[in-house]
């Protein structure tokens, strides 16, 4: 009785989750897997108040509890390795630094990407020889290139036009890296990628492995109440690099 109760509180907080991702707007349909987190306690629920469980042949149970324990330590550690860059500080004097796109929305950057944004004004106002590199092309949501908004925004707020330089053509982290590096030299540059702070491990992971040598993150922060869906999210994104050969 206590398992299923259990269940049905996890299906009621992965629906209620759901609704606020959601509601943030983001572009992404992400949100989604919460909702497929409340039917999947909501089965667990059903399956335990019949003791289905026990009605499974034994090596079907094995299996079961074999991809289960698997999948904790899997993400166990890939979340790890998310926390060690939350708190990543860039060096100071970099020759470059590459702001990673996120949504533009109608009326400018979206809070994440304003985030990544205020990092980067913040860190080009105290290094005045650091050039800018702002990098995101346009999704269909969004009014302009991500790099475009993100140009807008930092001259706003007084960083001279002849320290940014867009990239406007990426559609992911791997594009963000790979079309960026066409403007520095990846043997000499040192250069720091600007980021959200449950994203910097795989932005710094996936600039190592495109070749640039001198590499380090400058994490920006993010909203509390979001890293759960940013967390989970980053498990995914990470295990498709990896599939990929980004990381």
């Amino acid at each position: 009785m206590i398992k299923e109760i259990f269940c049905i509180i996890c299906s009621i907080l992965c629906f209620c989750y759901c609704l606020v991702v959601y509601g943030i707007k983001s572009g992404s349909h992400f949100y989604m897997v919460w909702g497929a987190g409340g039917v999947f306690f909501i089965a667990a629920a059903v399956f335990l108040h019949f003791h289905l469980w026990e009605k499974l042949p034994s090596l079907i149970q094995k299996l079961a509890v074999i991809c289960i324990v698997a999948g904790i330590i899997l993400f166990a550690a890939v979340e790890g390795c998310v926390i060690s860059g939350y708190h990543t500080k860039a060096w100071s004097g970099l020759d470059y630094i590459i702001v990673l796109g996120a949504q533009v929305k109608e009326n400018g950057p979206s809070v994440v990407l304003k985030f990544r944004l205020d990092a980067a004004y913040d860190y080009l106002v105290e290094n005045e020889g650091t050039v800018c590199i702002v990098s995101g092309g346009q999704g269909v949501n969004e009014p302009c290139s991500e790099a475009q908004g993100m140009k807008e925004y930092l001259e706003q707020k007084g960083i001279a036009p002849e320290r940014i330089i867009m990239e406007d053509k990426a559609r992911n982290t791997a594009e963000n890296i790979a079309f960026s590096s066409a403007f520095f030299d990846e043997e000499n540059d040192r250069v720091g990628i600007v980021t959200n702070n449950f994203h910097v491990f795989r932005g710094v992971s996936i600039a190592k492995r495109y070749g640039i040598k001198n590499v380090c993150g400058l994490a920006a922060r993010s909203n509390l109440y979001m890293q759960p869906n940013n967390m989970f999210r980053e498990f995914f994104g990470i295990v498709k690099d990896f599939a990929c050969g980004n990381l």
